[in-house]
């Protein structure tokens, strides 16, 4: 009989899986810290006094402080927007500099093509942008797995607003209660958490900081895995690790 961390965490019907994608389905090579000196330096431009914002901050984080300035300094809605605009746009040149150097995440393209034969519906929740996103998805042979997806660019709010999570969960038809958000970043965890969804977490590629898996369980998941085999394991298909099957043992609801 396996041991218990090999058997499947869902016995019950998931029906929807979402999921990252920096990080977590692909490798993107991202230059965070030229994003966040850009986003201060637009920031300090349109009023935000220099030496307040950090690139030690995450960019949801960096923004936040920084709208807040600008309000409480009296700064126009409309001149807000366009700062947020503003910075966007930077985000998204700066993304694409990483488009050449993005590559699918080892144990991707094996465990999207199980998921789908199941009859899970898939979908993609990120801060990328849509042209980000969908390139990247295109250049890593990803594609095809993702007809749903929300990005940066999407209409209303962003992740880690767990609303942006109840939409696309809206859109795929999904129940909170029958879905499962799969996230390399606390932000992610803070997303599900709050919209009541189910959230694994899964170490980011490469080195890690050591006290990672520990944000991401303080963050809400019931597991923390260390790879996409670690996925598999978790919803039973494919391998959970190299060289054992993974007891597939889903009770998985399909169909429309």
């Amino acid at each position: 009989m396996p041991a218990d961390e090999e058997r499947p965490l869902y016995l019950g019907p998931l029906l929807g899986v979402i999921f990252d994608l920096d990080g977590t389905l692909i490798e993107s090579a991202h230059d965070y810290v030229k994003m966040r000196r850009e986003v201060i330096r637009i920031a300090e431009a349109r009023g935000v006094t220099p030496g307040h914002l950090t690139v030690r901050d995450t960019i949801p984080q960096t923004m936040e402080k920084a709208l807040s300035e600008l309000a409480l300094g009296g700064v126009p809605e409309g001149d807000r927007f366009r700062f947020e605009g503003e910075v966007n746009e930077a985000i998204d040149a700066i993304e694409l500099e990483a488009l050449p150097r993005t590559k699918a995440r080892p144990g991707a393209l094996t465990l999207l093509p199980a998921l789908t034969e199941r009859g899970y519906r898939l979908g993609i929740l990120t801060r990328s942008s849509e042209v980000f996103c969908r390139a990247a998805l295109q250049r890593t042979g990803l594609k095809e797995f993702f007809p749903h997806l929300r990005t940066r660019s999407s209409p209303g709010p962003a992740k880690p607003s767990p609303d942006s999570l109840l939409l696309l969960l809206r859109q795929m038809a999904v129940p909170i209660d029958r879905a499962l958000y799969i996230g390399d970043h606390p932000f992610d965890g803070e997303c599900a958490t709050r919209a009541r969804v189910r959230f694994v977490g899964i170490l980011p590629p490469g080195p890690v900081e050591p006290e990672i898996a520990e944000r991401l369980a303080t963050a809400g998941a019931i597991r923390v895995v260390p790879d996409l085999d670690g996925v598999a394991g978790v919803l039973g298909v494919g391998r959970a690790r190299a060289g054992r099957a993974a007891p597939g043992r889903i009770a998985l609801a399909t169909g429309s």
